[in-house]
This record gives C-alpha cells, structure tokens and sequence, in this order.
C-alpha cells in the first residue's frame, strides 16, 4: 500500500468536503476547489477525517493512490491556509511594478513586459531593501500558483555569473568565476 496514499487526511476547522460521484469539491473560507477522481480511486469520509482507497491493486492504480491523495490534501490545504511563492529579483535598473491588473516588468530588453495577473492569484511587489526587489505571488491552488511563478522566472532566469534575473527566495544560485586576463 502507498504510504501517502494510505495516510488519513484532517479536515480543518471550517474546510467542509462534498463527494458527488467522482467529483470532489472542498470548500473554506478562502475559497472552492474541486477534482475529478478517476475510476480506480475512491474517497470515504468520517468524522472530520478524508481517507482515500483505491478499488483494485494495478501498478498504475498504485501510482495514482499517492498522487491523488496528495491533490486532495493539497486543495484542502489551500481553501484554509493558501499557498505562497515569493520571487526575487537582482540586476541594476531593473523594475517590477503593480498596476491594476498587470505586473509590469523592465527587465533590460527593449520594451518594458506586461504581465496580466490571472484571477484567483494576488501578488504583492516591494521595493528594493538591498538590491533584491520582492515579489509575492499568493493563491488556494498550488499548482496554479506554482505555474504562475514559474511563469514569470522564465522571463529572466538567474544567471550564473553575477546572478541577475528572478529566482526563487529559497533557491542558492551556484556562482561561476569569469574569465580571468592572461
């Protein structure tokens, strides 16, 4: 049996779960998220608590136990808590702004990069304490949140040399040594 599949997962204060067939639809107080189930896994719940089976015992169905579990607890997590990336961006003269909806860019190109905040997401921008600007990007989806942070590092990934670009608050970029004179 999996081992994260077969762990029980804790319904929040809160965080109500509805079953309707092989749709799964959690709902709290940030928001509703819902997933489709596939026919090998089922979901039981009981007392505040969510446990999910699979029906049969294939390699594949085995696989999907975990994942699924995971997914689940990951929506609840989300409708009750949230999720959180922060980005963080180096280079001199380099700029991100919010304006309404869109989070404008200067990163040294020819033209400044509007990027339209889809719903569901909320990003927070703040200025420069030391040369590192911030971005929060915030949301009840994790895979949503995720993308949209993923998104916009691709934009100007961290370089190795005098690490400018966006890179992610946890992330250690491995500096390299630059040519040296003869």
């Amino acid at each position: 049996m999996s081992r994260i599949g077969k762990k029980i997962i804790i319904l929040p204060k809160g965080v109500s779960i509805k079953l309707e067939g092989k749709d799964v639809a959690v709902k709290g107080k940030k928001g509703e998220l819902s997933l489709a189930l596939p026919e090998a896994i089922s979901v039981e719940t009981s007392e505040g608590n969510v446990e999910v089976k699979r029906n049969d015992d294939l390699k594949t169905t085995r696989a999907l136990h975990g994942l699924y579990r995971a997914l689940i607890n990951n929506m609840v997590k989300g409708v009750s808590v949230g999720f959180e990336r922060k980005l963080m961006l180096n280079g001199v003269g380099w700029r991100m702004e919010i304006k309404g909806k869109y989070l404008i860019l200067s990163l040294g190109y020819s033209h400044p990069i509007y990027f339209m905040i889809p719903d569901g997401i909320t990003m927070e921008a703040t200025q420069p304490v030391s040369n590192a600007s911030e971005l929060k990007i915030s949301g009840i989806d994790k895979e949503f949140v995720g993308h949209i942070a993923a998104k916009i590092r691709s934009f100007r990934k961290p370089e190795p040399y005098k690490g400018k670009g966006f890179r992610y608050s946890d992330e250690t970029i491995i500096r390299k040594a630059g040519k040296t004179a003869k």
